[in-house]
């Protein structure tokens, strides 16, 4: 019986994701469907009302809307010129300086917003027709401004990582922000040296020197929002404060920063970032909610022993499992976002992944780092159509322009993949 549940979970899932179905109503249908066939339907109704309600009662979760509001209030303006100007500080005088300035433009907005697609937009819109201006090829500039975006997602504050916490059974928030922030920059590293190769191949112009007065004010300019970042990740790793109480101090910050010290947005549009906030919060709830009763299906279908047996039957090598979820998660980062692929697939990989030996931070870092790539590969990834529309470039031309980048990120997935000590030494010099 176990055998044909978990069949109609899956054959349900499909036919009603196919359809077009909202994610969280194909979850919860799907799961009923097959709960109900080993259980007497009130019984199953019950419980799964009883899972629902459990999975949203954590006080963690409510880091979650407060640092949605705090990168809302973050994306409202002005702050991505003065990171801009400030990247252009960092990365001005190397090979391909501006395609460099939007790599550490998005890096820095992508981790004060969380969110990619808004780091894509924002810094992507002012940095791609400056390049296009100075002779670079567009479909490059967009492919650099598609691949550095996803930055975002694994430097903190990231709700990718709030939420892996949860699903994984309380995985150290403060130990996955410092893991996620030594990818992101490894990510970021290597996008820059590829940079680095085509701009010198192509004989890409540097950017003019700044005067020193001038890089003095851009800095100062750039300080109060880059205090967000220290603060948190400093403020949580310290312990200091805890994620939640981080979020509501992010909060106060963003708004202080952007209604009164940079004065770009007024306080009457203080409602419309709220609603924005409650429309994207209650879409990640219903999907944790909606992610609860299919763990609850799985466990009852006997789903993740399955698949479990199945992968360490193939080879219980760690080298050898960690490929197949790499491909596993690759391949479904390129169809689902990075949040319901979390509550979907954590609770069947990681146990799987502990039993090989490896640690649930490190676990937690590789499988954002996965589907992040996801974001920005065909047919589905947001991130991708988003910077080609930005940039005013065909898709074909930009994923050809984002070969290389690929290839990079691919390597790199692979060295984080099988070198855990990477993402595990900030985590572990500080003992967390």
């Amino acid at each position: 019986m176990a055998g044909e549940a978990s069949l109609v979970l899956i054959i349900t899932f499909s036919i009603l994701s196919l359809l077009g179905l909202p994610l969280a109503i194909a979850l919860v249908a799907s799961s009923l469907a097959a709960v109900t066939m080993m259980v007497p339907v009130d019984m199953a109704l019950f419980t799964s009302a009883q899972k629902i309600v459990a999975s949203l009662d954590s006080f963690s979760l409510l880091a979650v809307p407060f640092f949605i509001l705090s990168g809302v209030i973050m994306n409202s303006g002005g702050i991505a010129i003065r990171l801009v100007n400030f990247a252009k500080l960092l990365a001005g005088r190397i090979p391909g300086s501006l395609a460099q300035t939007n790599i550490a433009g998005n890096v820095l907005f992508g981790c004060i917003s969380g969110s990619a697609i808004a780091a894509s937009t924002s810094i992507g819109s002012v940095m791609v027709p400056i390049q296009a201006k100075e002779g670079y090829d567009r479909a490059f500039a967009a492919a650099v401004n598609i691949a550095s975006a996803p930055t975002g997602m694994l430097v903190p504050p990231t709700t990718a990582f709030i939420i892996y916490s949860l699903i994984s059974g309380g995985t150290s928030v403060a130990a996955l922000f410092l893991g996620g922030a030594v990818a992101g920059i490894i990510w970021a590293l290597g996008l820059v040296l590829v940079t680095v190769i085509i701009a010198k191949k192509r004989k890409y112009p540097l950017s003019d020197p700044v005067a020193f007065k001038d890089a003095v004010k851009i800095t100062l300019d750039a300080i109060p929002s880059l205090f967000l970042i220290v603060f948190i990740i400093g403020g949580i790793v310290m312990g200091v404060v805890t994620p939640v109480e981080a979020s509501g101090i992010a909060v106060i910050y963003t708004m202080i920063l952007a209604f009164f010290i940079h004065k770009t947005t007024p306080i009457r549009a203080l409602p419309k970032f709220l609603i924005e906030t409650s429309h994207i919060t209650g879409t990640i709830m219903l999907l944790l909610a909606a992610s609860a009763t299919l763990s609850f299906a799985m466990a009852f279908t006997g789903i993740p022993s399955a698949i479990s047996a199945l992968i360490l039957g193939i080879s219980n090598d760690p080298i050898m499992v960690m490929l197949i979820i790499n491909i596993l998660l690759l391949v479904v980062g390129c169809f689902m976002d990075i949040g319901p692929a979390i509550l979907i697939f954590t609770p069947i990989l990681l146990p799987i992944a502990m039993k090989v030996g490896y640690d649930p931070v490190h676990f937690g870092v590789v499988m954002v780092f996965n589907l992040a790539i996801g974001t920005i590969t065909p047919p589905v990834g947001t991130g991708l159509f988003v910077g080609a529309t930005v940039a005013k470039v065909k898709v074909e031309k930009v994923i050809i322009a984002l070969a290389p980048f690929y290839f990079m990120l691919f390597s790199l997935l692979a060295l984080i993949s099988y070198v855990p000590v990477i993402t595990l030494f900030l985590p572990k010099f500080f003992g967390l």
